[in-house]
């Protein structure tokens, strides 16, 4: 794994390039067939991160197939690996810590249990070219 990545970022150029990361990790994640894949802009109100990439699989097996297509894909794009990843011992929700965006790929109950999109309702949703 990589060092934290500099957060928050210093100028707009930085932001595009963070968000574009973001939209990479999304089109990465609905490409492996995750379902209701969302980008949701957290930065306003959330000191830690930019932005979350909410997605979901169906089962276990899926979930692990969207988490190594993300990690995958977005250091093939962006030559960019997550500083943490959590949540592979069970799969239920795996968390993608990129420093500037964080990807939750969750088992479609525990999505529905937890709703986080509910919770940042209030937080604009970015659009991503789906896969």
């Amino acid at each position: 794994m990589t060092g934290i990545e500099e957060h928050p970022l210093s100028n707009e150029s930085e932001t595009y390039d963070l968000l574009q990361r973001a939209q990479t990790a999304a089109r990465a994640a609905d490409g492996k067939l995750g379902t209701d894949t969302l980008l949701i802009d957290v930065g306003p109100v959330l000191a830690v991160t930019d932005y979350f990439v909410i997605t979901s699989g169906e089962n276990a097996r899926q979930v692990k197939a969207i988490v190594d297509e993300i990690e995958e894909h977005v250091a093939a794009t962006c030559g960019t690996r997550p500083v943490r990843v959590e949540g592979l011992d069970s799969l239920e929700w795996v968390l993608l810590d990129y420093g500037g965006f964080v990807v939750h790929v969750f088992l479609a109950e525990q999505r529905a249990f937890y709703k986080l999109e509910r919770l940042w309702s209030d937080c604009p949703r970015v659009p991503f070219a789906a896969a």
